[in-house]
């Protein structure tokens, strides 16, 4: 059974905020100290999201996203990007925050997880040829993945029910205003094509495209 009951979560801030970050931390320490990961395994995981409205750097934050750590028995996370947590192998990712904001509110599963992939492809290709350039989000690089079965399996249990990481994230997630009148896919992934001139330029800036 889940270690986290879905109907106990509530919405603790838009994606990327500090409030969230550290409500997604907080439920990963809980799932994986209630798994037993073994003493000895050092992993880390970090999400960093680039160019985050204004309002979400207030206070003196410095960096958009949230951490957990796995080392020497303990398990620890929070809101922030820190050194230490980089410095693990695990998983490490950096996005810009336009780019994964709104879908990241969607529930899934596996499949569901495949046609939201699906559904980005078909954005980026169609900024791409937008802005006239390959890769204009520079995304792709990045360390290798790392993502053991001891840290896996705990924080996925249950993501075909609705349930699993990804899906408590969700759950806390308050909508983004950026997005409110976009149209977007049935997995909410922004829909580039539908949008009008002035909604492309807009969303172009959001990412931080330079045009």
């Amino acid at each position: 059974m889940p270690v986290i009951d879905m109907s106990t979560l509530k919405k603790e801030g838009e994606f990327g905020s500090r409030e969230w970050g550290a409500a997604c931390a907080a439920a990963s320490v809980k799932i994986l100290e209630a798994a037993g990961v073994p003493a000895d395994m050092q992993w880390a995981f970090t999400e960093h999201y680039t160019h985050a409205p204004d309002r979400l750097m207030q206070g003196g934050r410095k960096k958009a996203g949230y951490y957990i750590i796995v080392k020497d028995g303990k398990i620890s996370g929070d809101d922030g990007i820190p050194d230490e947590a980089l410095a693990i192998p695990g998983f490490h990712i950096t996005a810009r925050w336009a780019a994964i904001c709104n879908q990241s509110g969607a529930f899934y599963g596996t499949e569901g997880g495949k046609r939201r992939t699906a559904d980005e492809a078909v954005m980026y290709e169609a900024i791409e040829k937008y802005v006239g350039r390959p890769n204009p989000l520079g995304r792709g690089g990045g360390p290798k993945i790392i993502w053991p079965p001891e840290i896996g399996g705990p924080l996925m249990e249950g993501h075909e029910e609705g349930n699993g990481l990804h899906n408590i994230a969700a759950a806390m997630q308050m909508p983004s205003p950026e997005f409110a009148d976009l149209p977007v896919t049935e997995m909410l992934v922004p829909d580039f094509e539908a949008m009008t001139e002035a909604q492309k330029m807009a969303f172009i800036k959001l990412l931080g495209i330079e045009m």
